[in-house]
């Protein structure tokens, strides 16, 4: 069995909803298990509450150890000012033991992410979590145009060649749409693919 994991971070539900959809595309390749796990929030409690915060979320939390137990790692958070979210990034500053180990060399990774308009630095982010996974020696999967709902042009929505995106809007009311959320399907059965391949 290839185990997949994939880790998040969402403020406001987005991308918790984007990582339920790839877990759905990496469970339904058969020999493949898949665990949803999210990092620690690092802004004080009574702050996110005051801010609308999504502080319900299901997913446990993860920590640095749990990372070697996967053969592929999907890592999901919103874009902030064109790279992804100060959390995930404290959650990847804890990983050094594994990066001096090599404990993540030749996994599969891929990444997706949320912005609040179109140009709203989705590539950028998601090409910055390329940059993590392979100086920690991942193989990097993005979303490929074999998923043509990333060429739509008859409505907005989110889709890069370098993994599965959605739009939240300005106040956060817009929710990932079908389309995006089946392309977050796709990548995630598409690394599911890969990763069964190469470790199981």
């Amino acid at each position: 069995m290839a185990r997949v994991l994939v880790l998040y971070h969402s403020t406001y539900g987005h991308i918790e909803t984007m990582a339920g959809a790839v877990a759905e595309g990496a469970a339904s390749v058969e020999g493949v298990t898949v665990d949803i796990k999210r990092v620690a929030e690092t802004v004080p409690e009574a702050l996110a509450k005051s801010s609308g915060y999504k502080l319900d979320q299901a997913a446990p939390i993860a920590t640095a150890d749990d990372l070697p137990n996967y053969d592929a790692i999907i890592v999901g958070a919103g874009t902030r000012f064109g790279t992804f979210a100060s959390q995930m990034q404290a959650f990847w500053d804890t990983t050094g033991g594994l990066w001096f180990q090599g404990k993540l060399i030749g996994k599969v990774g891929g990444a997706f992410t949320s912005s609040a308009s179109q140009h709203g630095g989705q590539e950028t982010t998601l090409t910055g979590f390329h940059k993590t996974l392979l100086h920690h020696g991942l193989i990097v999967v993005g979303l490929p145009y074999a998923f043509q709902g990333q060429m739509n042009m008859d409505e907005i929505t989110g889709g890069s060649p370098y993994g599965a995106t959605t739009l939240t809007k300005g106040d956060g009311s817009r929710q990932p749409s079908a389309n995006e959320l089946e392309g977050a399907r796709f990548q995630g059965r598409h690394i599911a693919e890969i990763a069964r391949k190469l470790h199981g």
